[in-house]
C-alpha cells in the first residue's frame, strides 16, 4: 500500500529523530486539545509537552487548543490562566494558597482576571523558549520569533518577535491570506496534501494560487 506521509497516530513519526513527537499522541489532560501532524520538538524529551503547560487547572475550565500542522521548538511555554493573581484587591498576594488559616481570603472565580483559551491555529511556527500568555489567539500560519513573550493575539499570516512581541510584517499580500484562509490546506486528505507538496513548499505564488 503506498504511503502518503507519517503516520499523524504515531508517537514518534520519524524513528530517526527521537526528539521530535506528535503532541496529540503524548498528552493526557483533557483540557488540551491538539490537531494532527502538530509536533514539538526537544532533544531534552518531546513527550513531555504538558510540562511546558503550567499554572493549567481544571476548576478554571481554561484550554490550549492548537491546530494541525504546527511546529513548536523546544522551551515553549504556556502559561495559562491559573497563574493569575487577583489585582482587584489591595495586594496580589495569594494569602489562600497557603493555608493555616489563610483560606479565609481565598478569591472568587469573578475576582481572578481569567482570560479565557489559549488558541493557536493551524500551519503556526513558535520558535525556541517562546513564552505565550493566557487567553491569547494566534492566527493561522502565523510565525513566532524565538524568544519572545505573546501577551495579545497575532494575526494569521503574521511574523511577530520581541518582549512584548511586535509585527515585523505580513508573510504574504492581503488576498493571498485571504485565498490560503479559504483554502485551509490542513483539511485536506492525507493523499491530496501529498500531491500538493510541490505547490505548498513552494514560494512560487502562481502554484499555490492554483491549489483547489
Amino acid at each position: 500500500m503506498k504511503e502518503f506521509g507519517p503516520n499523524p497516530n504515531a508517537k514518534f513519526p520519524n524513528e530517526k529523530i527521537p526528539s521530535l513527537c506528535y503532541i496529540k499522541n503524548v498528552i493526557t489532560r483533557p483540557n488540551i486539545i491538539v490537531g494532527d501532524y502538530t509536533y514539538y520538538d526537544d532533544p531534552d524529551g518531546a513527550e513531555n509537552f504538558e510540562k511546558h503547560v503550567t499554572h493549567h487547572y481544571e476548576f478554571n475550565g481554561d484550554k490550549l487548543i492548537i491546530g494541525k500542522f504546527c511546529a513548536i521548538a523546544k522551551g515553549v511555554e504556556f502559561i495559562m490562566n491559573g497563574a493569575n493573581h487577583r489585582m482587584c484587591s489591595l495586594t496580589t498576594y495569594p494569602f489562600n494558597i497557603m493555608g493555616h488559616g489563610w483560606e479565609k481570603a481565598t478569591p472568587t472565580m469573578d475576582d481572578l482576571p481569567l482570560k479565557g483559551d489559549t488558541v493557536i491555529g493551524n500551519d503556526v511556527w513558535i520558535g525556541q523558549n517562546v513564552t505565550i500568555l493566557p487567553g491569547v489567539h494566534i492566527g493561522d500560519g502565523a510565525i513566532i520569533g524565538a524568544n519572545s513573550v505573546v501577551a495579545k493575539d497575532v494575526e494569521p499570516y503574521h511574523i511577530v518577535a520581541g518582549n512584548p512581541i511586535k509585527v515585523i510584517r505580513k508573510r504574504f499580500d492581503d488576498a493571498t491570506i485571504e485565498y490560503l484562509l479559504k483554502l485551509k490546506w490542513w483539511d485536506w486528505s492525507k493523499e491530496k496534501i501529498f500531491d500538493s507538496l510541490d505547490a505548498l513548499c513552494s514560494g512560487d505564488l502562481d502554484k499555490i494560487k492554483n491549489l483547489k
